[in-house]
């Protein structure tokens, strides 16, 4: 079979024809369609919405097999299976790592590309090591809610937000205990931190969260090289979430990006 399926997704059309292209929505690690859901309604009356669950994540498929050159063909099979004639990409972390890699292989059909706190390169664990640790400990203490969870995952997790953030996930019925595959991102999780230089020639607008370290100063170079017409925005105050942190500040910047030539 296969690796390439079609992945879980939710598909808002405009009553009215439109030639606005779609704007496809993609959450980061251990997230789901609904992550960037604040963001995707803002712009609901006037684009075509489409946004999905990647692989091992929601309701999408799980698979052993996990990284950027797999989920840029999902990602463009449900596109393509939708019969998506030209859309806009907006990715958050992983979902914008996902994004670039799409977007690199079919600038025919992206015609923007919208990058939340994330670079082209590559990242060494990122504090995600204590985010596993919490995740198995749960998956390991059979737990039956989210009740019993969450202090099993704090002993692992201080921050709070991040603890609320994983248990938005929880599923008392699933073997890993939650929705999306714990065992393969796990398993896969070099993957997705590294990375392959890739090449997009459209405008393409990268977003950092000015307390986020996932954007230096000296990645510029390399953001450059594989997307000559990058621009950039900072929103401060505001860590790796961003997009839940300053929603209306993402939106206002978007909105203006989507406006320009």
């Amino acid at each position: 079979m296969s690796q390439t399926q079609l992945l879980n997704f939710q598909f808002h059309q405009l009553k009215q024809p439109t030639s606005n292209p779609t704007l496809v929505f993609i959450h980061g690690l251990f997230g789901d369609m609904n992550n960037l859901g604040v963001i995707a309604r803002a712009f609901a009356e006037n684009y075509p919405i489409l946004r999905l669950d990647l692989r091992n994540h929601g309701q999408s498929f799980h698979s052993e097999s996990m990284n950027y050159d797999l989920m840029a063909e999902d990602l463009l099979a449900t596109i393509e299976q939708l019969d998506l004639k030209q859309v806009i990409l907006i990715g958050h972390s992983m979902g914008g790592k996902t994004a670039m890699k799409a977007a690199s292989l079919r600038p025919d059909l992206v015609k923007k590309l919208i990058v939340i706190d994330i670079a082209p390169v590559k990242y060494g664990e990122h504090g995600h090591n204590s985010v596993f640790d919490g995740l198995f400990a749960v998956k390991e203490a059979h737990v039956d809610t989210r009740q019993q969870a969450k202090p099993i995952l704090a002993q692992h997790i201080p921050e709070e937000s991040i603890q609320q953030f994983m248990l938005k996930s929880f599923d008392a019925q699933s073997t890993e205990k939650f929705r999306f595959n714990l065992t393969a991102l796990k398993q896969n999780y070099s993957h997705l931190m590294d990375w392959q230089d890739c090449f997009y020639p459209n405008p393409t607008l990268f977003i950092k969260g000015g307390q986020s370290d996932y954007i230096q100063p000296e990645y510029s170079k390399q953001i450059l090289a594989q997307f000559p017409q990058a621009s950039s925005f900072t929103i401060n105050g505001s860590g790796h979430w961003v997009h839940a942190e300053k929603p209306e500040a993402i939106i206002r910047i978007i909105q203006r990006f989507l406006d320009s030539q």
